[in-house]
């Protein structure tokens, strides 16, 4: 599971920019007007082999006239509680604040590693601001620049060495799978059913689930952990606080889980926001089964239903086309039985290993049956394959060019490896690298090889 950074600090410290420099994105405003984020913005950063999810949080000032000053005071708490750690920002042109002060009164009765980052200092030659700061009682500042990149290296090593391990939560033999989906699609009664017992809350109320649980269940021998959560709604029907915050346990539910359940309402048919969930779960690289739930209340007479539905989901989540289809209802209990056969055979595929060898029979013959483009008058060749991870299957095929390999060549070659190694129901990445030099060639015969048929010159 992917730690949480939440980025808090009083209105125009330079919060946003060091959101986008750290996302490297711009997917956080920015502009010079004090209060311009007023919601949490979540985004995916990395340093070096470290992936945490940052969360920009609008500008905490206490007293502050702005209507929305309330709201945004309980977004910031909201955001430094469900967080691993916590990066106070602090403006190193305009110096302190009593709003400043405020915060760190707050970060103080937490207990998670605190980062006090001194924006807008763009050398060492700004640095003279920062003993102003060590009044506020701070050990340690990290002096940054989110607009110039000054410092960013040394707070985002010491950043990253504080996060928690986690790989004692996830060694479990159990299959771990988060049930997905909008609101009051049936997710928790689902889980329910598959108990045989009332364990979670189910209200035709949109929104009762507001955290991510989790549920044992022991079927044949073998263990599945399913974590309900609460449903994803656009991010323009999300209005009231709590729910707003439920959102992100539902997309670290994702990074959690090998295979994802996505409940839709069938009776309602597919919406924009069910293909928005679909792409999260294939952004996070889950095993994807959806369910088409509540299906007792839809009229499929001759079949016309199914077939209507399935055509818009297809066509709505085209990226998902490996992903099996369930319809079910949790009410009735009708083929609930059949999520957990279908659970195996995709968690089977996802966890999958091939040899070297297997591979690269497999990727010699697709490249004889279709040969690689030209690149500026030279054929592509593409040296040795090997698979460096499996959930979801990943591997890596060395080339001359990889740069000018088409997508849709990249597809076909992807596509021949599913149907060779049977992998039609879990995402499947092929990734193609530079070949360094020490790869063997095991996929093009080199003018220096043997030819069949004749012996090599005697010296």
């Amino acid at each position: 599971m992917k730690p949480v950074v939440a980025i808090v600090g009083r209105p125009n410290v330079g919060k946003s920019t060091l959101f986008n420099r750290m996302t490297r994105s711009r997917d956080a405003i920015v502009d010079d007007l004090p209060g311009v984020t007023r919601d949490r913005n979540f985004g995916t950063a990395k340093w070096n082999d470290t992936v945490f999810t940052l969360v920009d949080t609008g500008g905490f000032a206490e007293g502050d006239d702005d209507a929305f000053a309330p709201h945004i005071r309980h977004q910031v708490e909201q955001a430094i509680s469900d967080s691993d750690a916590v990066m106070l920002v602090l403006d190193g042109k305009a110096g302190l604040s009593p709003f400043d002060a405020d915060l760190v009164r707050i970060l103080r009765n937490q207990d998670k590693p605190v980062f006090f980052v001194v924006n807008k200092i763009d050398g060492e030659h700004q640095e003279k601001a920062l003993p102003d700061f060590y009044n506020l009682g701070i050990d340690a500042l990290f002096p940054v620049s989110g607009e110039h990149g000054y410092g960013m290296g040394d707070f985002l090593d010491a950043l990253t060495d504080a996060f928690p391990d986690t790989d004692t939560e996830e060694a479990t033999d159990a299959i771990r799978i988060a049930v997905v989906g909008k609101p009051n699609a049936g997710k928790s009664s689902l889980i329910n059913a598959l108990l045989g017992e009332d364990r979670l809350v189910v209200s035709e109320v949109a929104g009762t689930t507001r955290d991510a649980i989790d549920a044992r269940i022991t079927r044949n021998g073998k263990d599945y952990l399913f974590i309900d959560t609460a449903g994803i709604r656009r991010k323009s029907s999300v209005s009231q606080r709590l729910e707003k915050f439920s959102i992100i346990k539902a997309l670290r539910s994702l990074d959690r889980c090998q295979v994802a359940l996505i409940v839709i309402d069938a009776d309602e048919g597919i919406s924009d926001q069910d293909a928005r969930v679909a792409g999260y779960a294939h952004d996070r690289g889950c095993g994807v089964i959806f369910l088409l739930n509540k299906w007792d209340l839809v009229d499929n007479r001759n079949g016309k239903a199914l077939s209507r539905i399935t055509e818009d989901l297809r066509m709505a989540a085209k990226f998902l086309a490996f992903a099996p289809i369930l319809t079910v209802s949790a009410t009735t209990g009708m083929r609930i039985q059949k999520i957990f056969p279908a659970v195996d055979a995709v968690f089977g595929q996802y966890s999958v290993r091939i040899t070297t060898g297997q591979l690269n029979r497999v990727m010699e013959q697709a490249l004889e049956r279709t040969q690689p483009p030209l690149h500026k008058g030279k054929r592509l060749k593409f040296y040795y394959a090997t698979q460096v991870s499996s959930q979801p299957p990943t591997f890596v095929s060395f080339v001359n060019f990889p740069e000018a390999v088409h997508f849709s060549y990249q597809r076909y070659l992807t596509n021949q490896l599913r149907e060779a190694f049977g992998l039609d129901k879990t995402p499947l990445r092929l990734l193609l690298r530079q070949r360094t030099g020490k790869n063997p060639d095991f996929l093009n015969k080199k003018p220096g090889f043997p030819r069949k048929g004749r012996r090599p010159k005697k010296r």
